[in-house]
């Protein structure tokens, strides 16, 4: 099975109803057709780099490589490249729809890898049904890749392929459809025995599918200690025993002899019964026959076997885990393929063997074990997942698979003398690895998984705007907030008809309209002209402005409690809708002004840049608020911030205003927090490269690459911010209003209805933590 990207499954997407079809097809085939594309690494704006890329140059690698065939991985991508390969005989739920179509999916695949594990990958789609011919195809692309990740390949040739390729090959061979899911499986099964007080060795396992990760999974149980005399195989003919006919080898082993034939003979005394097979085949009525405290994987997707809310009602007793992200314990292969190609390549390992994937197991089980840092429990909107009954498997999401995972995997291999290249400093590599946690989409989703658990109530002011309508169609599709729409009802039915978008005005939204809405608008009237009346602004001024500015109207909504967060702006000039916010919404206890925070997601991920748009010329005591105030914001997005305060002047070089200013905000910060991992000042380069900096001096404390710049003023913040997005095509967030009361933020006339969701996560997360100190006083 692909692993899938954690959503809330609903029955639209079941359907795929015409609007998700032509949204997937649009998402496939705009701007770019494809999901992927090969980049350079090295620049090549020089003759001299031409030559030494390619002639004469790079004969000097080829010399190396046919020395020493190790070289490689020195002078090659190859250490790093991973071939998806498909004969698209079982593909998904689609069955045998051939290598041509099924390249979508191993495109996908592909960039799960890149996004996740920074590991590049080609997807090859063979014309080869055969098995001698597919392998011979395969086995001769050997010297380009460091390891082969077979997919949708269709049983029983899959474990014919596997192990031939194995066998022939001297780097890694995994077909995720077994090993992926079978590591994931495993792994909820260890922490649901444990919960249940049961012991791996004693327990009886039912199967409802008999296919390659069926047999997969229960391999991998009996090499953990799982008897097979305990294991009983039921497939789509009933179950899997010793008198059926043409029983395939890869089968056969498991067969039992018994008079049972279906899979409700078979239920009595089971302790796990583990579904792998089509929607409804569990009945309610027969869970009365599992043994006291059973474990139910029902993992057929998007329906399971059976439903958790059926388990409960009829045994309460039991720990249910789903394929599915909208109910607790999500068991995805997403949690483990890319960490342990990861853990494999960085070894130079000849394979992925037994220990390996039990090495993965343990340390995906022992990750839900372990309490959660701070900095997970923000990401998780401050509660972070507590191990129990629906808590028995980590988060897809969650950013510490990379660091659990790689290494017990290199740990494996090295101790079982399959890595090539053993790693001498398990701590400089775990420090490597964290280069990875926070790239490109991975900043976003536990933002927008922490959204969802607690929906809030967020003003959109531009309600009319048609970013604000499509953003609001993803946020009602996804979950994340209840949105509130301001602007005239007419004017967006017309729109969502005419875009085509499937908005229930009814149900799903809230419209007011300020001009109309009396019963709502005239209390916040009055409350305007209180909060207005000495800042300038005349009692028939500020009637007129709650009807006819919409940000006004938006943020005396958040103001008056009928919010829990306002998005405004959009159109027009950002900072007169700044202006329209600040005086309604006052800034939080001890704040002394409100700053801008924008995020850009990279492809070398994450950079927060502050202060973008708000203080034109900071003293040293604001940019040290300031900077507290963006590490506390980059926390929430479950980042540890890792500050570089930015100059001209790097390290004392210089003692201009501007640098002795930085220099003093450097120590007021440090004075105020001690534990926070910051230096300065220094140049941008020096931010972003640890060789550069440690060039500079010899006792930073900063490590790595800095994800917070603070400027010295706001034309070095907007220039810079605006300068990555250009070229370095990043995508944007925000900007984020850091030290106000209550979650407001203001849309630049150049956001996209993509930065609209982003902002919208990022407010109603915000919402949690305000409302969460608020209840503890």
């Amino acid at each position: 099975m692909l692993a899938r990207i954690p959503h809330r499954v609903t029955r639209r997407e079941m359907a795929m109803d015409d609007d998700f079809r032509k949204a997937a097809l649009d998402y496939h085939r705009l701007p770019r057709p494809g999901k992927l594309a090969i980049e350079p690494i090295k620049r090549m704006a020089t003759q001299r780099d031409l030559a030494l890329a390619y002639s004469p140059g790079v004969a000097a690698a080829c010399d190396a490589i046919s020395a020493d065939p190790d070289a490689a991985r020195d002078y090659t991508a190859r250490g790093n490249l991973v071939a998806v390969i498909s004969n698209g005989t079982a593909v998904l739920g689609l069955g045998n729809i051939g290598p041509l179509a099924a390249k979508p999916v191993m495109e996908g695949k592909a960039v799960l890898f890149k996004k996740f594990a920074g590991i590049d990958v080609f997807d090859i789609e063979v014309d080869a049904t055969d098995p001698a011919l597919f392998c011979d195809v395969v086995a001769a692309l050997e010297p380009t890749f460091g390891a082969i990740n077979l997919e949708d390949i269709k049983a029983p040739e899959c474990f014919e392929i596997e192990r031939t390729l194995r066998a022939r090959m001297q780097i890694p061979v995994f077909h995720d459809d077994q090993h992926g899911t079978a590591i994931t499986v495993a792994a909820a099964i260890r922490n649901g025995l444990l919960l249940q007080g049961k012991r791996l060795e004693d327990v009886r396992l039912v199967t409802s599918g008999a296919g390659a990760a069926a047999l997969a999974c229960v391999d991998l149980l009996v090499s953990m200690g799982l008897r097979q005399e305990h294991v009983i195989l039921t497939d789509i003919a009933g179950v899997v025993h010793a008198g059926r006919e043409n029983l395939d080898p890869s089968l056969a082993r498991y067969a039992r002899t018994t008079d049972a034939r279906t899979l409700a003979d078979v239920l009595e005394g089971c302790d796990v019964f583990l579904g792998l097979s089509a929607p409804r085949v569990l009945k309610a009525e027969w869970l009365g026959r599992l043994a006291e405290k059973p474990l139910i994987l029902a993992l057929a997707n998007p329906e399971p076997e059976i439903l958790p809310e059926a388990v409960r009602a009829a045994r309460p007793d039991a720990i249910v885990a789903t394929g599915r992200s909208d109910y607790p314990n999500q068991v995805n292969n997403v949690l483990c393929f890319p960490f342990i190609f990861r853990g494999a390549l960085d070894v130079s390992a000849t394979e992925i063997n037994e220990a390996m994937k039990i090495a993965a197991v343990e340390a995906i089980a022992e990750l839900a074990r372990i309490e959660a840092s701070e900095v997970v429990a923000r990401a998780y909107g401050g509660a972070a997942p507590v191990f129990g009954p629906d808590y028995i498997i980590p988060k897809p999401f969650d950013p510490r698979l990379i660091l659990q995972i790689a290494p017990a995997v290199a740990r494996a291999a090295i101790a079982t003398g399959v890595a090539r290249r053993p790693i001498a400093d398990f701590f400089a590599y775990r420090r490597e690895l964290e280069r990875f946690v926070f790239r490109s989409g991975q900043l976003m989703r536990p933002v927008f998984e922490a959204a969802k658990k607690e929906l809030r109530r967020i003003v959109y002011g531009e309600g009319e705007d048609e970013r604000v309508l499509r953003a609001v169609q993803t946020i009602v599709d996804d979950g994340i907030a209840e949105p509130i729409l301001l602007g005239r009802r007419a004017v967006i039915e017309r729109r969502v008809r005419e875009m085509g978008l499937r908005l229930d005005l009814d149900e799903s939204v809230r419209i007011l309209d300020p001009t109309t809405d009396d019963a709502t608008f005239a209390p916040l009237v009055r409350e305007y002209q209180l909060l207005s009346g000495r800042r300038g602004v005349p009692p028939d001024a500020a009637a007129r402005r709650v009807p006819t500015r919409s940000s006004v109207a938006a943020a005396m909504l958040l103001h008056a409690g009928h919010a829990d967060a306002a998005i405004c702006g959009g159109s027009g000039n950002w900072w007169r809708q700044i202006q329209y916010v600040l005086p309604i919404i006052p800034r939080r206890p001890g704040a002394t002004r409100a700053y801008a925070l924008s995020c850009l997601i990279l492809q070398g991920g994450a950079l927060f840049i502050a202060d973008t748009h708000m203080v034109t010329d900071p003293t040293a005591e604001q940019i040290t608020e300031m900077t507290m105030l963006a590490a506390e914001t980059v926390r929430d997005f479950g980042i540890a911030p890792k500050v570089a305060i930015l100059s001209h002047s790097s390290f004392g070089a210089s003692d201009s205003t501007s640098a002795r200013k930085m220099r003093t905000a450097l120590g007021l910060i440090r004075a105020r927090c001690p534990d926070l991992e910051i230096d300065g000042e220094m140049h941008a380069d020096a931010a972003l490269s640890e060789a550069i900096r440690d060039r500079a001096v010899p006792d930073s404390r900063l490590s790595g690459t800095a994800n917070l710049l603070i400027m010295p003023n706001i034309d070095a913040a907007n220039i810079a911010f605006n300068l990555l997005k250009a070229a370095a095509d990043g995508l944007p967030i925000g900007p984020m209003l850091l030290g106000m009361s209550k979650p407001v933020h203001v849309l630049v006339p150049s956001v996209t209805a993509r930065g609209i969701v982003n902002l919208s996560a990022v407010a109603a997360l915000h919402a949690q933590v305000v409302e969460a100190a608020a209840a503890a006083g």
